[in-house]
């Protein structure tokens, strides 16, 4: 029955239409009561054979449940707003501390058993599923609880006034009506969060089947995989089975000491009438007035199975709420500069958790201000990981990183994130037009300024071949277009955004070799006053770079031009090599 903090902390949210939710949930229990007293005082007349109030008390009785629908309507209102509020400011919460969070939270280990890695489909459902049923909770629970916890004390204050032996058997049966429940609390709480984590399970499982399923397809793997949900989805029937077990074993406490209760008290009331020791108003308002008694608490039961899915979310959502970032928000400088900046990597060392072996040793090398520095390198070189300590994703462990001479850490963390640029290789493209796509990196970008960074990343022409030209609607993840259409619009939107560096990481991996080459040349022309950081495994892509960094197994090998590195040999000749065979035995 009460509350988890989380949830509570998500009600005061909305504080205000809560509180006038309950109140209007409380002035309809009071209809009720009003309407048990009015049916007293008429059943006492006509049992005395006086009918002469007879209408007027019908009259009022029908008044009072024309009252009671017009302020239930306008209490399903209130909590519907409130549960509204609360679930909307919950959810923006719960999104920006994703933003802060950064990609690295979704390769993190999580809280679950073993450690596990944080999934993204467990995310979805938390945000989704688990804030809607905090919004039942709020909206429908919570103000209940309050009506149960005031109303009951006040029906048997006017009982024991009218009708103080019925007491003897309410008061007793109230009491394990509400507190009987209790004993089943912990092991419900259980219950609960086995349900929740085998719920998330399956959302995730489902989420990333969906995503997988053209490579489900080609490995042939389709039907193991529905085999495997089917199991996972039996595993949560069975939770949520064991979870209604539980509670309804509360709910027939419940239900036993309502019944027993009412008919205790009405024998007792009934035993009083015969002894003359009441009326007959007072005997008949001690029947109605019993029933009335144990209202809130029925209501109670109904309302805490619409709303226990936001009591079992409420662990999951509190691990998302204070999950804390890879790295702490402590800079305070902004990221502007009068032009480009030199990026430097000073001796950085770095090592992902639970690794034995660091990924980087000790890299130094100087990206000049607005120059092109490309970095190879074969594959577990470090690539990737210098990015991501670039945008801070990760701190180095050891050694620093510098942008116009400031380490990234003093840097304000929104502020630096957004005068980078970047484009990977995994492009995403929303469910939108194009123009909409494009035009997250800087909204009030013309339609010129797009055709002109559409153009640079050379997918305008395809762009205006297409029936709506930009109004064209994508579908989810950029499928309607092939791969290197995806990667040429992530370049066109970088290009947008304007940032002082930009990054290109295996920016045009999608496109054919030859028209790689054309569009990093543009790329490069067009990103004049930026600093560029090129990363790719094709040297067509970084032949053209002011300067070379060859990364091997976490170390800085070679630093120079393409010519002078391809005639010194080592693990950059090699690369040329390789990429000469490559492209030989395609040819055959």
């Amino acid at each position: 029955m009460i509350a988890h903090p989380e949830l509570r902390r998500a009600a005061l949210r909305a504080r205000r239409p809560l509180l006038a939710a309950t109140l209007l949930q409380g002035a309809v229990t009071l209809t009720h009561l009003a309407q048990a007293a009015l049916l007293a005082v008429a059943l006492a007349d006509l049992a005395r054979g006086d009918t002469g109030r007879l209408p007027w008390l019908l009259g009022a009785v029908l008044a009072v449940v024309a009252v009671r629908a017009g302020l239930a309507v306008r209490q399903r209102r209130t909590a519907t707003r409130a549960g509204a509020r609360a679930r909307v400011a919950l959810r923006d919460e719960l999104l920006a501390r994703l933003g802060r969070l950064g990609p690295a939270h979704l390769n993190s280990s999580g809280p679950g058993p073993g450690g596990a890695p944080v999934r993204a489909g467990a995310v979805r459902t938390t945000l989704v599923d688990g804030v809607e049923g905090v919004d039942a909770y709020i909206s429908r629970y919570l103000p209940q609880l309050l009506v149960t916890l005031t109303v009951p004390p006040l029906v048997l204050a006017v009982l024991a006034a009218v009708e103080p032996v019925a007491l003897l058997g309410l008061v007793p049966a109230l009491l394990l009506a509400l507190c009987g429940p209790r004993a089943w609390d912990r092991l419900l709480a259980r219950r609960g969060r086995e349900h929740w984590d085998t719920y998330e399970g399956l959302g995730a499982d489902y989420l990333e089947a969906l995503q997988g399923m053209p490579a489900l397809r080609a490995a042939g793997a389709v039907g193991r995989t529905r085999e495997r949900l089917e199991e996972r989805s039996a595993a949560l029937h069975r939770a949520t089975v064991a979870k209604l077990r539980v509670s309804l074993a509360g709910t027939g406490i419940t239900d036993l000491a309502i019944q027993g209760g009412t008919a205790a008290a009405a024998l007792l009331a009934c035993q009083s009438a015969v002894t003359g020791s009441t009326a007959a108003t007072g005997t008949y308002l001690a029947l109605l007035l019993a029933s009335e008694c144990f209202r809130p608490v029925r209501d109670l039961a109904r309302e805490w199975h619409a709303g226990y899915l936001g009591a079992s979310a409420a662990d999951g959502i509190a691990a998302l709420r204070t999950a804390e970032p890879a790295v702490r928000d402590t800079g305070t400088a902004p990221a502007h500069w009068p032009g480009p900046p030199e990026l430097r990597f000073e001796n950085v060392e770095f090592a992902y958790d639970g690794a034995k072996d660091p990924v980087l040793r000790g890299v130094s090398f100087t990206a000049r201000a607005g120059r092109t520095t490309a970095i190879v390198g074969p594959s577990g070189a470090g690539k990737s990981t210098l990015l991501a300590l670039l945008l801070r994703h990760h701190d180095p462990q050891g050694g620093r990183i510098t942008l116009d001479g400031l380490p990234t850490t003093g840097y304000a963390l929104d502020s630096l994130r957004r005068s980078i640029a970047v484009v990977s290789q995994e492009t995403y493209l929303f469910h939108a037009t194009i123009a909409e796509n494009l035009r997250l990196a800087r909204p009030d970008a013309t339609d010129g300024e797009l055709a002109d960074a559409a153009r640079v990343a050379g997918v305008h022409d395809e762009i205006t071949a297409l029936p709506d030209g930009y109004a064209t609607v994508l579908g989810e993840r950029g499928a309607t277009l092939s791969g290197g259409q995806r990667q040429r619009l992530a370049l066109a939107r970088a290009l947008l955004a304007d940032a002082p560096v930009l990054v290109l990481d295996e920016a045009t991996s999608s496109v054919d070799e030859r028209r790689e080459a054309d569009i990093v040349r543009e790329l490069l022309n067009a990103a004049g006053g930026r600093t560029v950081l090129v990363v790719a495994h094709r040297l067509s892509a970084v032949r053209h770079a002011d300067r070379i960094v060859v990364l091997d197994r976490g170390r800085v090998d070679a630093v120079g031009e393409h010519t002078g590195l391809a005639e010194a040999g080592g693990v950059y000749a090699r690369l040329v090599e390789a990429g000469h065979a490559h492209r030989g035995g395609v040819a055959a």
